[in-house]
């Protein structure tokens, strides 16, 4: 994959494609090599410049700017930015928070040629920022300690102002590959302008609260490398997992799909699976009930699900044609289940409950990962507080580095592993990691993550054997997220209406052109 080498800046989100991601080391090399191509002060030039060009058009009648720039070369594109604003007419005041003489070569010509274009230059933090647009160049992608001194101060500073907020590169206290805060103060942005790669901190962890909306432009440089090892996920994938159906087709062309879920006081988990499921796709779709007396009524809305006694479902020849989902809702009694189903489905999604006794249990976790070896799938979908006790650790450690924890258990358990929260993460063992760029805080009720299980369930049972694994658990992902963006609700989302907005997004999708996508 590689970018298109339009004049930017470009618009992220919303997601409509997919985009590779680099962390700080890769746009590091990347930078290098430029660098040694490309004239003395090229990238800066381009950078400040797509900054310039980016602050006219958010805040066209903005009277006046102020540009805080710090002591490295994101400092100097704030200066470029500068120079461009004070040719195009702004009023522009610069605010250097570094000893000129230590800046690094570029940075310095930078102030030289802000200097000579008249832009007024003044050293440390003002009592107050005045201006009705400000521009945080301070840090960069080499910030990795706690901000503190004057460059604290200036992110105070910037919070009092009810100016819009443009950031270069990143929210300066932001950590460029975690999306962690460097200490406690970091900047929230209006917008954020990310140049020459797209760093992954801006979509996971606390990026998003962040970074405001998202904007790329590449410098017109073009990575060596077209392996996706990294990824900002996009609804190009999720378009091939559903294809137009054929005439011919019938029910047992897409897959059966069990839900194992349900215990005593926790049925509605196990429906909403279900729902999901069917939603999605699946052409069969069974509840396997945990409750003790092993009866469930008919979804009266949905009497489609069919509702089996656990003993008809598990045994090794209906398991092994199967995509089960379990979990949802299982409470503790889906552990005696477990060694089972492990053993002999023959595509398996474990969520909530299931992903507690596997934590809880080494020889549930031998056999989970034993499946790989049998040539058998699994994905698990932990929020942070699961993926903590599977990896024996807590959720603040999970959700410092994302990535990193991603693949680690990805790594342990052999498997398919969706990290929930803001950017979701899909990573598998030696495979591209994906960031989820949709969603918000409306999916955070009752439910939701039932249906995520079961859509996810429902979806890739209709996929042919050897399909991707992480193609299903992202597109599932990406539509989850994307089915509550886009209206103006601001309160909690119910889940069982989450299933028909699912169904419509996936539809847009569907009916979509790469033309679409591309923007």
């Amino acid at each position: 994959m590689t970018e298109r080498n339009n004049r930017g800046p470009h618009r992220v989100l919303p997601s409509t494609r997919s985009w590779l991601l680099h962390d700080a080391a890769a746009t590091r090399a990347l930078e290098q090599s430029a660098t040694a191509q490309l004239p003395p002060h090229t990238l800066m030039a381009r950078a400040g410049s797509a900054c310039a060009r980016l602050a006219l058009a958010i805040a066209p009648h903005a009277r006046s700017v102020e540009v805080l720039c710090g002591p490295g070369n994101n400092g100097g594109d704030g200066m470029i930015a500068a120079m461009h604003l004070c040719r195009a007419g702004k009023p522009v005041t610069a605010r250097l928070l570094a000893e000129p003489q230590r800046l690094p070569a570029d940075a310095r010509d930078a102030l030289d040629r802000a200097r000579a274009a008249g832009v007024h230059i003044e050293p440390g933090v003002p009592e107050r920022l005045k201006a009705a647009l400000v521009i945080d160049a301070l840090l960069g992608i080499g910030a990795n300690r706690i901000v503190d001194g004057p460059i604290a101060q200036a992110v105070l500073r910037i919070h009092a102002t009810p100016a819009t907020v443009l950031s270069i590169d990143l929210p300066s206290g932001l950590h460029a590959d975690t999306g962690s805060v460097l200490g406690q103060h970091v900047v929230r942005a209006t917008h954020t302008l990310s140049l020459l790669t797209l760093k992954p901190g801006l979509f996971t962890g606390l990026g998003r609260d962040h970074a405001g909306a998202v904007w790329f432009d590449d410098l017109g440089v073009q990575p060596k490398s077209a392996a996706d090892r990294l990824l900002l996920a996009g609804p190009e994938t999720l378009r091939g997992l559903c294809p137009a159906r054929r005439h011919a087709q019938h029910k047992g062309s897409f897959g059966d799909t069990f839900i194992v879920g349900g215990a005593p006081g926790m049925g509605g988990a196990a429906l909403l699976a279900g729902r999901a499921a069917l939603a999605a796709g699946s052409g069969r779709v069974y509840l396997g009930i945990l409750a003790a007396n092993d009866a469930h009524p008919i979804d009266p809305l949905r009497p489609e699900l069919m509702v089996r006694p656990l003993a008809q479902l598990l045994n090794a020849a209906t398991l092994a044609a199967a995509t089960v989902v379990c979990g949802c809702g299982g409470g503790t009694a889906v552990r005696e289940h477990l060694p089972e189903i492990l053993h002999h489905a023959h595509r398996l999604v474990l969520d909530a409950d299931a992903l507690n006794a596997v934590a809880a249990d080494a020889g549930l976790r031998r056999a989970l990962r034993a499946r790989a070896l049998r040539g058998r799938a699994s994905i698990v979908t932990p929020h942070p507080l699961e993926a903590a006790r599977l990896l024996d650790s807590d959720a603040p450690w999970i959700q410092a580095d994302r990535l990193r924890a991603a693949r680690q258990l990805a790594e342990q358990l052999d498997c398919c592993v969706l990290l929930k929260g803001s950017g979701s993460v899909t990573a598998t063992p030696g495979g591209a990691t994906r960031i989820n760029p949709t969603g918000n805080a409306r999916l955070a009720s009752a439910g939701t993550g039932d249906v995520l299980a079961g859509w996810i369930g429902g979806l890739w049972a209709q996929q042919p054997d050897g399909s991707e694994v992480a193609d299903v658990a992202a597109s599932a992902a990406w539509v989850h997220g994307a089915a509550v963006e886009g209206d103006r609700g601001h309160g909690a989302l119910r889940a069982l209406d989450l299933i028909d907005r699912m169904v419509a997004r996936t539809a847009d999708v569907q009916s979509a052109t790469p033309a679409d996508w591309l923007g």
